[in-house]
């Protein structure tokens, strides 16, 4: 019977997309179910929509044959909920992946987007380029090929001091209400007709006028957050993915719902940029370039990062290939060569004896003969500095960060900085942004005395001063290889840990979030809470009043994964 259902299934997604637009089978599947860092489970099916009506048929037909939905776009997510988790669902998983719905439609000459769910912040850069204004967040910041909409449902970003993480009140989202019923709605403000099927055509097509967009009392963008940082005194953490003030429809769904389409704003590009590199082996100096900062600066700097050591050399070993990639053939490369990847490590996952992730293998080999990639400045504070602080600033913030650095580094021993050459501090900021993608390679490249990868994303309380003394001794002793950074202007912390095999993660997991939970910390901060982190009441209640049937990405944040949430 179940198989019967399977071909039905199959018969009519291949009706509606094509036949090489469904995936179906172990083999075909499989990238698409395994996480960039965790998860794993398994799905019936895999369905690639080529537009928004498409979309909208498979999820019609999902719903009908009473189908779990998991939307997927980059498959970027850190903490597993960009893919099942596990077989333990009462209803079959279908995976649609919405990689071919791209479209982007600047508004109002520029000062606002459209993005369709497949649309990637590097493509948001490209065609924002000519009206000189800029994205509400930057690629990479913590994985490359990141979408925009996935940025959104997630609350990610805030790296970018003045803007804050992703967030918008004004999006287009399909929703199954407690009556099963299967609604669209229209909340982007553009008037594009009445039933579903006119409104998804209207907006695949481009019928309106994206330079006459009446204006509207929702925000597009957290307007506010950037006074949220200057409080650093404060006893609670700036932003953390529970927070119900930046929960809000699509913001902070994580696939609750079936966002079609989300309207944000954008920025206008300063007029000068100074990327400054500063290195000390005592960490309370960074925070007191924190605390001056953020108390006697008229403006904020665009971008404040900190990197560990562990988290330089894990960039500098693990991610050499990436950064090469990007600095020569540019970001626009990075769909392709994630297809290439898809494809190869396909093709030789049921070879016997072949190891898993070829592709990656071969590009870490391929490294270590390729020259050094690094600015030699760079190489030079690592030998002499432990703890490092990437600041950009820009127009008038540049001399005061200036003055500061200055009047800090009169021993040369302690602490130092210098300012980068153009492009050496594109350098720079690459090095910091390939960094996130070290704790999954680390995991293949030493699968053979690893463990599991336990990755914390931690808001520290803003006024907390021992950030650098919260992992004790005893839990980097059970790590093969640790890596820590951090957007450190708002106290978010990424620890990634990749434990021996004999390592207990959830012991050591327990340890680190009763230390976390001791400080006031919020957890996850900015990556959703996945299938690693449970829901907190809030964040439980917001799912759960979105999606009553628990038809979509059932399971996140550890609930139930059966309908209507039954034990």
């Amino acid at each position: 019977m179940k198989n019967f259902q399977i071909d039905k299934l199959k018969e009519r997604l291949i009706s509606i997309v094509s036949h090489e637009n469904v995936l179906f089978g172990e083999r075909e599947t499989r990238s698409y179910r395994t996480g960039i860092r965790v998860g794993f489970g398994e799905a019936v099916a895999v369905v690639l929509p080529n537009d928004l009506l498409e979309l909208w048929d498979v999820i019609k037909l999902c719903i009908a044959l009473d189908k779990i939905i998991l939307i997927q776009a980059a498959n970027t997510g850190l903490t597993g909920g960009s893919t099942p988790d596990g077989d333990k669902y009462d209803r079959d998983v279908v995976i649609i992946n919405t990689r071919y719905l791209d479209k982007l439609f600047l508004l109002n000459k520029g000062k606002q987007v459209l993005a369709f769910p497949g649309a990637s912040l590097y493509k948001l850069e490209e065609i924002l380029e000519p009206f000189e204004r800029e994205a509400h967040s930057v690629i990479g910041s913590s994985c490359i090929g990141a979408s925009i909409v996935g940025g959104v449902c997630n609350n990610s970003g805030g790296n970018l001091i003045k803007r804050g993480p992703a967030y918008t009140e004004l999006s287009l989202y399909a929703q199954l209400n407690s009556d099963g019923q299967l609604e669209l709605i229209n909340h982007l403000g553009i008037d594009l007709g009445e039933s579903p099927e006119e409104i998804l055509k209207n907006l695949q097509e481009s019928n309106f006028n994206s330079n006459n967009i009446s204006t509207t009392g929702k925000k597009a963008s957290d307007d506010t957050y950037k006074e949220l940082v200057r409080d650093f005194n404060s006893t609670t953490p700036a932003r953390y993915n529970s927070d119900k003030r930046r929960l809000f429809e699509a913001s902070g769904c994580a696939g609750k719902i079936v966002v079609f389409a989300v309207r944000l704003d954008t920025f206008l590009k300063s007029k000068k940029k100074k990327v400054f590199y500063f290195g000390t082996n005592n960490p309370s100096k960074i925070t007191e370039i924190r605390k001056t900062v953020l108390a006697q600066f008229m403006e904020l700097p665009e971008m404040a990062e900190y990197m560990h050591y562990s988290s330089f050399d894990g960039a500098d070993k693990y991610g050499k290939d990436t950064f090469l990639i990007i600095k020569y053939l540019g970001k626009g490369i990075m769909p392709t060569l994630f297809k290439i990847k898809r494809i190869i490590d396909m093709f030789f996952t049921f070879i016997p004896l072949m190891p898993q992730n070829i592709f990656d293998r071969f590009l870490q080999n391929l490294s270590k003969v390729l020259p050094d990639h690094l600015p030699f400045r760079l190489r030079d504070y690592r030998h002499k500095f432990n703890h490092y602080l990437i600041i950009v600033a820009t127009d008038s913030v540049i001399n005061e960060v200036r003055y500061l650095l200055d009047r800090l580094c009169s021993n040369k021993e302690m602490a130092d900085y210098f300012e980068c050459g153009d492009l050496e501090g594109e350098d720079i900021l690459l090095h910091r942004y390939v960094a996130g993608l070290a704790p999954k390679r680390s995991k293949i490249m030493n699968d053979h005395e690893s463990g599991d990868v336990l990755a914390l994303d931690v808001a520290l309380p803003r006024n907390c001063e021992s950030w650098h003394e919260i992992i004790p001794d005893p839990i980097l002793e059970n790590a093969l290889e640790s890596f820590q950074m951090a957007h450190f202007m708002c106290m978010v912390f990424h620890w990634d840990f990749l434990l021996k095999k004999d390592a207990n993660i959830n012991e050591i997991k327990r340890t680190i979030l009763r230390k976390l939970d001791d400080l006031g910390a919020k957890y996850p901060a900015e990556h959703n809470v996945g299938h690693i982190y449970k829901a907190n009441d809030d964040l439980a209640s917001f799912y759960q009043k979105l999606d009553p049937r628990n038809s979509f990405n059932a399971g996140i944040g550890q609930l139930s994964k059966n309908k209507f949430y039954r034990d």
